[in-house]
């Protein structure tokens, strides 16, 4: 399906106990100068703060979709393309993010100009520094990269680092095997020839893996500069559970697209780069989750919290 002139949009904003920033993302998409039209769904992880209340306030034509438990993103995501099924295409939102009045329209630009899947805004934080977003494809290499030089060291060299640092990247519209999740637009083909999110990850590496398969069926993502989003990051840079499930969840998406020595090669190379910065109670957490040693730790709950993307690697 090809975008119109007038395209339809389904934003999907997936919440656990967000009430403190969701005012400011209905905000910034209530400001959208968009030719189109807007149709906003908030899928709701059961919270227990006001987070539905104050949707109702602020944005009352929003529909709202109780899950009535914490499903975890992909599974709130998928609940809110169900529910956008007469939209063009959809553009999945953590509600940390805020968008500028252009972002809209310079994605569904982007989108009807190369027909790509899957495009992406540049995020930046709070004082407008760019947000490093872009990843590279995971392989052992990469992997024992960052292990040995550092997320920042290795992401210089294509080859040895998933994570795009290098600014000039992050200049021109380009393509990206994966990107960061917390501003995402997919087309209603994508959705349609790709199909649901993997809910069996609940959070990270969930966005690297639709993201691969839309790639894997010819759909390119893409990367547009003039669209721009501030991210305020949540908790998950200080979150040892949250950390631990990130590690798991990169070996986990690993093994499902590699085999058993291609894997372990991998595993090592993480476990590695975990032990060596074991000094700090989130990588220490996430060495011991490697090793299937998580008895006694605290599970994540905040299925929305996509402040750590699944490649990063902290020096």
């Amino acid at each position: 399906m090809s975008l119109g002139i007038e395209p339809r949009v389904g934003v999907i904003i997936v919440t656990w106990n967000s009430a403190a920033v969701l005012a400011g993302v209905l905000g910034s998409i209530r400001r959208s100068e968009l030719s189109g039209s807007v149709k906003v769904i908030v899928v709701d992880n059961a919270s227990s703060d006001a987070s539905t209340d104050l949707v109702r306030a602020v944005m009352p034509e929003a529909e709202i979709v109780q899950m009535g438990r914490n499903a975890g993103y992909a599974a709130g995501a998928n609940a809110g393309i169900d529910r956008a099924d007469d939209c063009d295409a959809v553009l999945l939102l953590n509600p940390d993010i805020r968008l500028e009045p252009t972002t809209i329209e310079e994605l569904l630009r982007e989108m009807r100009s190369t027909r790509a899947g899957i495009v992406v805004p540049r995020l930046v934080d709070e004082s407008g520094a760019l947000r490093s977003s872009l990843r590279r494809e995971p392989t052992a290499l990469r992997a024992w990269g960052e292990a040995l030089l550092g997320g920042d060291r290795a992401g210089r060299f294509p080859r040895l680092g998933e994570v795009e640092i290098r600014e000039r990247a992050y200049r021109s519209a380009g393509t990206a095997d994966w990107a960061t999740g917390a501003a995402m637009l997919i087309s209603r083909d994508c959705i349609e020839r790709v199909g649901r999110w993997d809910e069996t990850y609940f959070l990270y590496s969930e966005e690297t893996d639709f993201a691969l398969r839309a790639r894997d069926a010819g759909l390119a993502l893409r990367y547009v500069p003039t669209a721009v989003a501030v991210h305020f990051e949540g908790e998950s840079h200080d979150s040892p559970a949250l950390f631990a499930l990130l590690a798991r969840n990169r070996v986990k998406l690993f093994r499902s697209r590699h085999g058993v020595a291609h894997t372990a090669a991998f595993w090592m190379g993480v476990f590695v780069g975990e032990v060596l910065r074991a000094r700090r109670p989130t990588r220490r957490a996430a060495a011991w989750a490697l090793l299937g040693r998580t008895k006694g730790m605290a599970q994540p709950s905040r299925a929305e919290d996509r402040g750590l993307g699944t490649g990063d690697s902290v020096t």
